[in-house]
């Protein structure tokens, strides 16, 4: 299942002016998600669409928008919201649309702890900008904190990036025949590590253990505040397996620390089988973004928008897709923020079906 390719028609992402389409957009994400997880899927289903790059504008030199930029990340350093927050940092001095960039780390629940935080001290600052995406949403899903992503103000998704579960070189478990063997048997001391409560890989974990037709109220997960701390969980024995991004777990399982059993694609990916050609019902994909503050005027929201962009396309930045694996995934307007809320009421349908608990 692949939660951020949900349908949606021009209607459906245009704001409504009563509660008629938004009460529309809720039904058609709690039926899209019941669905996948109800019913069985079929094998033969097409493979889901690459995510779309967005088309290039014309050439020229980018319009500076601040000798100084502050990119907030509200996770720890290292892992994958930290990656993309400097890649971008990078190429928006590159592009020529900052002078420099200065970076905050604030790890802890999801990024909710870092989304307050921003929304407090950032929320009417021109020159501030905050990295969310997936795991955010789903954290705001299981927590239900007091300041969620209505708080801030979205600009634009980024990537899309998909999730490998792996285990370590020693493990009896080396394919998803075995990892179902697995969890059937003796799911409570199956234990999977990853990122934080609620997020993508809580979700794919859940997923997985529901497609194994094993008690999703059983599964014991131990979340961490980035992909180097669930390595180093899973070199230690206090994981069995790990679900995070490909880039985080690369040097692992290059150096053969680390054994991959899938990739959360529907198709092979990274020289990796996905779980589906394993015959697991099972796919997501990630997705991350940037945001700035609710207060942050139209104008000033658009010309960072502008930059933001024009960053995306500088070569800088597309080196990092490249040594990420990252699929550029742009999305912005109105297409962006119907997108957000239909993952919203997504988020919470998976984390009440998957029995999902912080």
């Amino acid at each position: 299942m692949r939660l951020p390719s949900f349908s949606q028609t021009a209607a459906d992402a245009t704001p409504a002016a009563d509660g008629t389409r938004q009460n529309r957009r809720q039904m058609l994400a709690q039926g899209a998600a019941l669905a996948m997880l109800c019913s069985p899927l079929a094998h033969a289903a097409p493979p889901a669409a690459a995510p779309a790059a967005h088309a290039p504008r014309a050439a020229g030199s980018a319009q500076r928008v601040a000798t100084s930029l502050r990119i907030v990340i509200p996770a720890n350093a290292g892992g994958g919201w930290d990656q993309t927050g400097r890649a971008l940092g990078a190429a928006l001095v590159a592009s020529g649309a900052a002078e420099r960039v200065e970076y905050e780390n604030v790890g802890g629940k999801g990024g909710t702890i870092g989304l307050a935080q921003f929304a407090e001290r950032h929320g009417k600052d021109p020159d501030a900008l905050l990295i969310g995406g997936m795991v955010m949403v789903g954290a705001v899903a299981l927590q239900k904190p007091a300041v969620n992503m209505s708080h801030v103000q979205p600009i634009a998704r980024l990537t899309s990036d998909y999730l490998v579960v792996a285990v370590p070189a020693d493990s009896p478990i080396r394919n998803a025949k075995d990892l179902v063997a697995a969890l059937r048997s003796d799911l409570a001391h199956q234990s999977f590590a990853g990122g934080s409560a609620g997020g993508v890989d809580h979700m794919f974990a859940g997923l997985l253990t529901r497609a194994a037709k094993a008690a999703p109220e059983q599964l014991v997960y131990k979340p961490f505040p980035g992909g180097a701390q669930v390595v180093e969980a899973l070199l230690k024995g206090d994981a069995r397996m790990g679900v995070s991004g490909y880039s985080e777990f690369s040097e692992a399982l290059a150096s053969g620390k680390l054994r991959a059993i899938g990739v959360s694609s529907r198709r092979s990916l990274f020289g990796l089988p996905s779980f589906r050609e394993q015959g697991l019902d099972a796919d997501m994909a990630n997705w991350r973004a940037v945001f700035t503050g609710k207060q942050v005027s139209a104008a000033r929201a658009q010309a960072l928008l502008g930059a933001v962009e024009q960053a995306t396309q500088h070569e800088s930045w597309q080196r990092a897709l490249r040594q990420n694996r990252w699929e550029p995934s742009w999305q912005a307007g109105r297409d962006f923020n119907g997108f957000l809320e239909l993952e919203h009421t997504t988020a919470s349908v998976m984390t009440y079906l998957l029995k999902l608990k912080s």
